[in-house]
């Protein structure tokens, strides 16, 4: 390992990133042959078999998962040293992909990455809409955006705070059924489900609303579907109150009911600490997603 070469640790690196021996050689402007005799020298020289061939694409096996976040550290450094000699250590730039829920996706990142385009012209944000939990391990994401605290140990994770949501129907609504204040009063109201197994009529009843499935007009369990169906007027729903105080035409209603409280964790993985855009990103978001909306 003392003789280990860059450049095979790049093809490594390249095709880990990419997925496929044909877009790492495009990326690193080799041919493909030579770009696969580098990888198949790096994993002699370790005695280790880093991909596995899967259709067209190379994926990464358990060894070269765990090979990948050392070879990103070393491949960050290597970057850090050229810019330090050039004069450029001070710049920013590269994509950092930002997984976050529909709805935080959708309503509440575009801003946020107005503001820092602007503070941070060199970076380029993805953004993920997604409600599922992205592995950060297999990097489909270099920070995410959750509601329930990470449990493996190998990420980083900042309680960012308590978020609340209440719940709100449209002005139109408010006024065909009246306001209700208490569960009492909305015992008979329609609401908009967001699914049909169950789960969300359990939550809503442990939440002190007796409801029943004949409550529900309609179902999604897209977070911003959902939104559009009770702005439409098909009944009562619950949102976010940042989300919420900023589209036009909603009511507070079940003022009464106490609110849905969750947090909101920032979760990234190792390299926040060698990688200086994911840190920028990463800490403008806490900033951002911290501060009282």
């Amino acid at each position: 390992m003392d003789n280990l070469d860059w450049n095979q640790l790049k093809a490594f690196l390249q095709t880990a990133q990419t997925g496929s021996l044909s877009a790492a050689a495009r990326k690193l402007g080799l041919s493909q042959p030579t770009l696969s005799r580098q990888v198949a020298a790096i994993e002699q020289q370790m005695g280790v078999t880093l991909f596995e061939r899967v259709g067209k694409s190379m994926a990464l096996t358990p060894t070269g998962l765990d090979l990948l976040e050392h070879a990103r550290a070393m491949g960050a450094a290597a970057e850090a040293l050229g810019m330090a000699a050039s004069g450029r250590s001070q710049a920013v730039g590269g994509v950092v992909s930002v997984s976050a829920t529909d709805a935080v996706a959708t309503y509440l990142l575009p801003p946020i990455v107005q503001r820092l385009r602007v503070q941070e012209p060199g970076i380029v944000v993805e953004v993920i809409a997604s409600n599922a939990i992205s592995d950060l391990l297999r990097r489909e994401a270099d920070i995410a955006i959750r509601h329930v605290q990470p449990g493996q140990p190998d990420l980083i994770a900042r309680l960012v705070r308590e978020a609340r949501a209440y719940f709100y129907a449209s002005q139109e609504w408010v006024s065909a059924h009246g306001h209700p204040r208490s569960a009492q009063d909305a015992a008979q109201l329609p609401f908009v489900g967001s699914d049909r197994n169950g789960q969300y009529l359990g939550y809503l009843q442990q939440h002190g609303l007796n409801l029943t499935e004949e409550n529900f007009s309609c179902y999604s369990d897209h977070t911003v579907a959902h939104w559009a169906l009770v702005r439409q007027g098909m009944g009562i729903g619950a949102m976010m109150e940042e989300i919420a105080s900023h589209t036009p035409g909603m009511v507070r209603v079940l003022d009464e009911v106490q609110a849905v409280r969750f947090p909101i964790w920032l979760v990234s993985h190792r390299e926040l600490r060698t990688s200086r855009r994911i840190r920028v990103v990463f800490e403008a978001l806490a900033r951002e997603l911290g501060a009282d909306q």
